[in-house]
């Protein structure tokens, strides 16, 4: 029939139009407020137009929705590691990401030079980045995921869109806010919601995680019980302390006169002596690692 396309197109318009208006009676005004009803608008259940005045008025964009990466860490109020980091500086992200954008620093320890699995600098150009999620879908221990944070025009593309540790961090409270499913069936599918290895010790201590469920999923974790220390074996026996007592004044007696000195208590000669430091390590220059980063870009054309 001539001209039937035009009455389906007006009939799915109009249809749009007036779910709208029951969408808006249905939640009583309080989609936008309530965080009940976030996953409903951000989900595949909404109804109605989604025309809003932009950017007086903002929708929030689906859970599925992802732009530039972020680095997760614990909640400031965590008990025990208040902000620190889930990135173990594997560099998993770095060699999956097509078009190359992630620089990761490992981190070292001071005293002994040996690598520490937390990340002294980590850096994102977020204009090579392709926002493709390689990197969240990649990372062992869920510690990058995708932002919905769409507005980051500027007018300095060389210092302001190469995000680096401090820019990029942000706690677990906020990606449950952003993608409360999401979040949750992660930590279903994690055991818990702390850090994996963190799980992985509480499950070898004989401890048990919190059930992740939506009622405790903005709940402050509470401290894991440790165990108590194994009872010293000479403090049951008082017959073996009085035998090591006794050993260990002969060994100080041994050793003072191999020296030509008068001997010294047990626990005086065997104390272990302080720790010298060898020296400052040198910092990590930020500078540097961001000129080098926009050579890279420039070379590139």
């Amino acid at each position: 029939m001539y001209g039937q396309g035009i009455l389906k197109g007006l009939w799915v318009t109009f249809r749009h139009f007036f779910n709208t208006y029951v969408d808006d009676i249905r939640y009583a005004g309080r989609k936008y407020f309530r965080q009940e009803n976030f996953p409903i608008r951000q989900g595949l259940k909404a109804q109605g137009a989604f025309t809003v005045q932009y950017p007086d008025e903002k929708l929030a964009v689906p859970e599925r929705f992802r732009f530039t990466p972020f680095l997760v860490v614990n909640d400031p109020d965590h008990p025990e590691a208040p902000g620190e980091d889930w990135c173990t500086s594997c560099g998993i992200c770095a060699k999956v990401c097509p078009p190359q954008c992630i620089w990761i620093v490992r981190g070292s320890d001071p005293t002994t030079g040996r690598p520490v699995p937390q990340p002294t600098a980590f850096f994102i150009d977020i204009d090579i980045c392709m926002n493709c999620g390689f990197c969240a879908e990649f990372c062992p221990f869920d510690a990058i995921k995708m932002d919905h944070n769409y507005e980051l025009a500027s007018y300095d593309r060389t210092t302001h869109h190469i995000h680096d540790k401090q820019h990029l961090s942000r706690p677990l409270s906020y990606w449950k806010n952003i993608a409360p499913t999401t979040a949750l069936e992660e930590a279903v599918a994690r055991g818990g919601w702390e850090h994996p290895d963190v799980l992985k010790a509480m499950k070898k201590a004989g401890q048990t995680a919190v059930t992740p469920t939506w009622e405790n999923m903005f709940a402050k974790p509470e401290p894991p019980a440790r165990p108590l220390p194994p009872a010293d074996a000479a403090d049951e026996d008082p017959a073996k302390a009085e035998r090591l007592r006794k050993r260990e004044e002969a060994l100080a007696r041994k050793r003072a006169a191999e020296a030509g000195e008068p001997a010294q208590p047990a626990v005086e000669a065997t104390a272990p002596a302080p720790a010298v430091p060898t020296g400052d390590k040198p910092k990590f220059d930020k500078q540097a690692m961001l000129e080098k980063i926009r050579q890279r870009k420039a070379d590139k054309g």
